[in-house]
Order: structure tokens, then C-alpha cells, then sequence
């Protein structure tokens, strides 16, 4: 039993509220736990000049944290003139979860732009980033779906991520604040509804991990993603 309640094998409680903001063609709220991220999808008629002429869409991300979303203030990047290294991977790793399910010829010479801004913060923002991205992504696709400026969805199969670590030499599932900060290990998988793997991110923090801890890290966040997948099905669901 781990200090919130939850089994080592639980998520946290996760909520996805769609059309959460007035203007974006695609916006929700995802909640794991107190870890709070609003992502919208916005769509462009055009692409980066590397695929103009090409007849492909390109996806792409941007991530931020507002400056309390922590305990304490952290500056605006902006401010800094310069987004910190921290940042540029997650937004890399949300355009490519994002870009591994999308078929790029149906989309068309547009681009949809994911913007995930973390609201308030523990642990798991970037899985949450993914997770939640992704419905948003649906919602702006299927609305060009519905003006006919496209022949049919452009998705192959859904995406979605989770945490995993080992806490107190036992592995568990969706890691918040607390744990991740106290983790031996710390993981991360991106993997799509065919079981294929877009990404896995894992560091020892102190004792390097066994074959064993890794397949137990694996078998939980496989069946946490599978969850999850079952949250944006029900949320997509007309």
C-alpha cells in the first residue's frame, strides 16, 4: 500500500475533460492526480518549409509549465529568452508520440500544433502531456472531418503514456511527486492500442536495475497504458 492508498499496480485518479477551452479546434484538461495539464491542438494551413511541395502534414509540440504549477516559483522561460533542455525533450517527445500515429499524407499539407501547459504540477507531466494530447489531436482532426477538409480521420491507432519506477525496491505504477523524487528508478513508456513502443525513457537513480525490475516496470505500465486507453475511448465516444 503505498501513502495515497493506492496499490502498486493503480493509477491515480485520471479525468479527461474535452472542449475545455472556447477558441482551440482541439482542447482538453488531463488530470493524473493533482498533476493538472490543459492541451490544445490548433491547426495551420501550412508546414515547415522542409515539407512544403511534399503533399505531407506535419504535427508538432510545445510544452511549458506556468510559474506556480510547483512549491515555488519557477521563472517564466520566456524571461529567460531561452527554453531550458528540460523542456525542449518533452515538447520533442510529444511530437513524436503524437507523429507516430498519424498518417502525414491523409493530414495534407497542414500542420496541427499541440500546445501542453502544465497548470499545476506532481510528477508524470510530460505521460500526462501525451495522454491527453492525443484526445486533443482527435478532436481538431475530426473537426476537419466534419467541414470536409478531410476524406477521413487521419488516425491509425491511439497513444497514450505512463510512469513507472522503483520506490522502496518495489515497482510501481504512475509515479507522483513524492515517489519520483524518492525513486531508485524512474521510467517512462509512450506505447500505442497495437502494444508497439514509441519510446522508453528509464535512469537509475542510485543502484542500477535488473532484468527482473524492468520486465515488472514493463508489465505494470503496459497495463496502466491500457487503462488509459480505455479513458480516451470513453471520453472520444459520441
Amino acid at each position: 500500500m503505498r501513502f495515497d492508498g493506492r496499490g502498486a499496480g493503480s493509477l491515480r485518479d485520471v479525468h479527461i475533460t474535452r472542449n475545455y477551452l472556447k477558441h482551440a479546434e482541439g482542447s482538453v484538461l488531463v488530470e493524473f492526480g493533482d498533476t493538472k495539464v490543459i492541451c490544445t491542438a490548433s491547426v495551420e494551413a501550412s508546414v515547415p518549409p522542409f515539407l512544403r511541395g511534399k503533399g505531407t502534414g506535419w504535427v508538432t509540440a510545445e510544452y511549458s509549465m506556468l510559474p506556480r504549477a510547483t512549491h515555488s516559483r519557477s521563472p517564466r522561460e520566456a524571461a529567460k529568452g531561452k527554453l531550458g533542455g528540460r523542456t525542449h525533450e518533452i515538447q520533442r517527445l510529444i511530437g513524436r508520440s503524437l507523429r507516430a500515429v498519424v498518417d502525414m499524407t491523409l493530414l495534407g499539407e497542414r500542420s496541427i500544433i499541440i500546445d501542453c501547459d502544465v497548470i499545476q504540477a506532481d510528477g508524470g507531466t510530460r505521460t500526462a502531456s501525451i495522454t491527453g494530447a492525443y484526445v486533443a489531436l482527435c478532436d481538431a482532426l475530426q473537426g476537419l472531418v466534419a467541414k470536409g477538409e478531410l476524406s477521413s480521420l487521419p488516425i491509425r491507432e491511439a497513444v497514450a503514456a505512463v510512469s513507472v519506477g522503483i520506490v522502496g525496491g518495489e515497482a510501481v505504477l504512475d509515479l507522483n511527486y513524492v515517489e519520483d523524487s524518492a525513486a531508485e528508478v524512474d521510467m517512462n513508456f509512450v506505447m500505442t492500442d497495437s502494444n508497439r513502443f514509441v519510446e522508453i525513457q528509464g535512469t537509475a537513480e542510485a543502484e542500477p536495475f535488473t532484468i527482473e525490475q524492468m520486465e515488472a516496470m514493463r508489465t505494470l505500465a503496459m497495463g496502466g497504458i491500457r487503462q488509459l486507453f480505455q479513458i480516451q475511448q470513453a471520453v472520444l465516444a459520441p
